[in-house]
């Protein structure tokens, strides 16, 4: 359980030990129900798909994709190394972000990115390869482990969402940077990714 997130069932039984863990989750817990798990297609169309997200919201990141989609159709990393810039930049995608699909895009081209591997690789490998990709950071990385390969305790710290829900939450005076985050998250290992579900769920929750 601790290590992969890959059915509701996994979710559900994750966030029951979590509320074990810390009894402060349990009022979390009652104001949002068990959240829904949240996957995406592992592969580079995964990826691409949380690089479109950086820094937007849920609703503009889902309108620039399904532009992607309607262009291009099935994606993959062909379809970014290819395109020109100006029409990818016309979907939606700002210059930094056609920067890094389309160096992503090559990486797995010549072999230096594989990102089947990653599926079985320690997290902590992962994280490195990812991260050593231009424009894509701590987030993106903790946002594919989690989403795309399921990794139980994957904790995406600089997710502004997250902060906040964990500042109201917890009753905290201001909301906490990623050092905190990941100091207040430490009781809730091997299952940070369970908790970052039970946050985003109340986030919702907040802003409904």
């Amino acid at each position: 359980m601790a290590g992969r997130l890959a059915t509701q069932a996994d979710l559900d039984a994750a966030i029951e030990e979590l509320v074990r863990m810390d009894p402060r989750l349990g009022a979390v817990r009652a104001a949002t129900g068990v959240p829904l798990l949240r996957r995406h297609e592992p592969g580079f169309p995964g990826l691409a798909r949380i690089v479109c997200g950086q820094q937007l919201s849920v609703a503009s990141a889902a309108a620039i994709w399904a532009r992607l989609v309607s262009e291009f159709g099935e994606l993959d990393h062909h379809h970014f190394r290819d395109a020109e810039s100006t029409r990818l930049g016309g979907l939606g995608l700002s210059a930094g972000k056609i920067r890094t699909l389309k160096g992503a895009a090559q990486a797995v081209v010549e072999g230096r990115l594989d990102l089947a591997a990653l599926a079985s690789a320690e997290v902590e490998d992962a994280h490195r390869i990812l991260t050593a990709l231009h424009g894509v950071g701590p987030w993106t990385a903790d946002i594919y482990l989690l989403f795309c390969l399921g990794r139980g305790d994957a904790w995406p710290a600089g997710d502004l969402a997250l902060q906040e829900a964990v500042r109201i939450g917890l009753g905290l005076p201001d909301r906490p940077g990623n050092k905190s985050m990941i100091e207040i998250a430490g009781i809730w290992r091997p299952l940070r990714g369970a908790a970052a579900h039970l946050w985003w769920a109340y986030y919702h929750v907040l802003k409904s």
